[in-house]
């Protein structure tokens, strides 16, 4: 086989790999979108539309600050901004990934990917070893995006149909695909589990303390995001690994 050849048929394993860890996340989110569903037909949303947005705005936060903000009558502006800020903690996963991107990969593609950026499929997306290929991305947002988008619409058209205690349970399901993703590593390092406890600490202090937990969610995480990473790359930094997976050029 030629180089092209083997490129490709490494891509379409990617990609499939890709879609297989994308099935536990969209689980989760069919779940967890459901209340945005109810939370959308509140201010007035059809099916339709909250399916658009979700396929949009793939953020629970960023669409309960957005819902919020209709249902106060906001102008444009302010639910932009609103979004923006709860939503702002994608910029630093997006940094992230694109210190792991071939440098030769095409614009296209680093655009494509950021639009997938979701704490769930950068956190499956960064664990991987190497350069990231975006067709692992794209077969893991291929199953996970819709499920997002049809979980609001079944909310909207469920309404407060169901009890709000079954809805909270359905939910559980994302945090078993959150465990999923931080206990390998946490097994392989003692560092990584350390710091995975700390991060849970500091997190509930952040929540609970004055000041601190008047912020919004998305700014309490960039904050907590930048000083323990920022902590960690100094005094445990990791050594770089010459050993990477094969890309995409084109």
């Amino acid at each position: 086989m030629d180089t092209y050849s083997i490129q490709n048929e490494h891509n379409k394993e990617t990609f499939r790999n890709g879609m297989r860890d994308g099935i536990p996340i969209a689980l989760g989110y069919l779940a967890v979108s459901f209340s945005l569903g109810i939370a959308a037909k509140n201010v007035g949303l059809t099916p339709a539309q909250g399916f658009l947005v979700s396929i949009l705005c793939n953020a629970s936060a960023g669409e309960y600050a957005g819902f919020t903000s209709i249902g106060a009558m906001a102008a444009y502006l302010e639910i932009a901004l609103a979004t923006l800020v709860a939503n702002a903690r994608y910029m630093l996963m997006s940094c992230a990934m694109s210190q792991r991107m071939d440098p030769k990969m095409p614009f296209f593609h680093r655009f494509t990917m950021a639009f997938h950026v979701t704490d769930e499929l950068f956190g499956i997306a960064i664990a991987r070893p190497g350069y990231l290929n975006p067709y692992y991305s794209y077969g893991a947002a291929l199953v996970a995006s819709p499920a997002w988008g049809i979980g609001t619409m079944l909310g909207v058209i469920a309404g407060n149909m169901l009890p709000i205690r079954l809805v909270s349970a359905f939910s559980v399901a994302l945090y078993g695909m959150f465990l999923a993703v931080i206990i390998p590593p946490a097994r392989k390092s003692k560092i990584v589990a350390g710091l995975i406890i700390i991060s849970f600490v500091l997190s509930y202090l952040a929540a609970t303390l004055p000041v601190v937990s008047e912020l919004s969610e998305g700014t309490r995480t960039i904050i907590l995001t930048v000083v323990i990473a920022s902590l960690a790359a100094i005094v445990f930094p990791v050594p770089v690994q010459n050993d990477v997976e094969v890309t995409a050029d084109e």
